[in-house]
């Protein structure tokens, strides 16, 4: 990567194959006649929201969703035909947004329909929408009562057609199987009482990652993996979970030296005290990036296949790393924050527990000024 650093000194490695490799394995997991419909919200979970769909697709996936009108609009500029859903709430300003673009949106209340029907029936009709219910996430999606009575809504059937109802599942990862399969009872007893009315929907679905290994009776006819296409998983220990392979990798380059005679301070406020004479190393890297400022005093990164531990306190574009045991280490080489170096590796499961949080705050948050380097499938 001597190249790469050179002109990029600070980095992420995208690897689409093993993107392909975790798309494989939770295939595998499936339910005969269940589909995919592959989570790319918040950029991909950084790792690159058009790069990651274009790759999806080129792999068989032609179901994709976003968070946001914005997300979608992005994937349809960028090429994407598949189908793509916002999950999140939409206002009635971005409707003709959403239509012009061919997004499939995801009605948690009514309140949008009116003017949702309004601007599909200049369009091709019917126009797809999905409706979600909500069973004990406590945050969007309408009540069984209020779902079923807008099934009896007029306005549901043209211009607009019900093409999928979902709910989103709270505890899926949980220790106990009992929140999951509340909802669960809720959603299938809800699905029984649309199907007595005579209606057919042609996708419903709940699962998301946790849920495509621990429950497979909520396969149902689309699952929503997200976090598993990347590479990690928030399973309990006592749950066998697939073989997933981290997609990216985060690097950064030495780019100073120095010596810091005992009693000597590194980085804001002193925090750190040197105790005997100390080599450490300046990476181009810091919480703008998104590398976290929690990390400081708590962090390593590897180099040369060894760990470094931060010291100091994390800046805003920089990291200062303790390096007095490695003395081999030069300006230009390659530090690895998430990734591995030889045998030893720090992934960003590992990175969350040294801040108390998880995966998907460490991935999401790479900021956008780290490019994306993207290894072939």
């Amino acid at each position: 990567m001597t190249a790469i650093s050179t002109l990029l000194p600070t980095y992420a490695i995208v690897n689409l194959a093993a993107l392909a490799h975790n798309l494989s394995h939770i295939k595998r997991c499936l339910s005969p006649g269940t589909d995919i419909m592959a989570v790319v919200k918040a950029n991909a979970y950084g790792h690159g929201a058009v790069e990651i769909a274009h790759a999806l697709a080129r792999q068989g996936i032609g179901r994709f969703a976003v968070a946001s009108l914005d997300e979608g609009i992005a994937l349809r500029q960028a090429g994407l035909s598949g189908s793509i859903v916002v999950l999140g709430a939409l206002l009635e300003e971005q409707v003709s947004d959403l239509v012009a673009h061919r997004l499939t949106p995801v009605i948690s209340d009514g309140r949008i329909l009116p003017s949702l029907a309004k601007e599909a029936g200049s369009h091709q009709a019917p126009y797809p929408i999905h409706l979600k219910v909500e069973t004990g996430m406590g945050r969007l999606g309408v009540s069984p009562q209020e779902l079923l009575s807008l099934l009896d809504d007029p306005i549901i059937r043209n211009p607009l057609q019900v093409e999928g109802i979902m709910t989103h599942l709270a505890d899926a990862d949980g220790a106990d199987n009992a929140a999951t399969e509340r909802q669960l009872n809720l959603f299938r007893a809800m699905l029984e009482q649309i199907r007595q009315r005579g209606v057919t929907v042609p996708l419903l679905h709940a699962a998301n990652s946790a849920a495509i290994v621990r429950f497979p009776e909520t396969h149902f006819s689309l699952v929503r993996p997200g976090i598993m296409l990347y590479g990690y998983h928030t399973l309990p220990a006592s749950i066998p979970s697939p073989d997933l392979k981290p997609v990216l990798s985060l690097r950064t380059t030495v780019v100073q030296l120095r010596t810091i005679p005992r009693g000597g301070a590194v980085s804001y406020n002193g925090t750190f005290v040197a105790t005997r004479p100390t080599r450490i190393a300046v990476l181009p890297i810091g919480y703008a990036d998104g590398y976290s400022r929690r990390l400081s005093h708590r962090g390593s990164v590897l180099l040369q296949g060894r760990r470094a531990p931060i010291v100091g306190l994390v800046c805003m574009d920089m990291i200062m790393i303790d390096v007095t045991d490695i003395a081999s280490v030069q300006i230009g080489e390659t530090a690895t924050l998430i990734g591995q170096q030889g045998q030893e590796s720090i992934w960003a499961d590992e990175v969350a527990s040294w801040v108390g949080t998880i995966p998907y705050e460490v991935l999401c948050g790479i900021g956008p000024r780290v490019p994306r380097i993207y290894e072939p499938a």
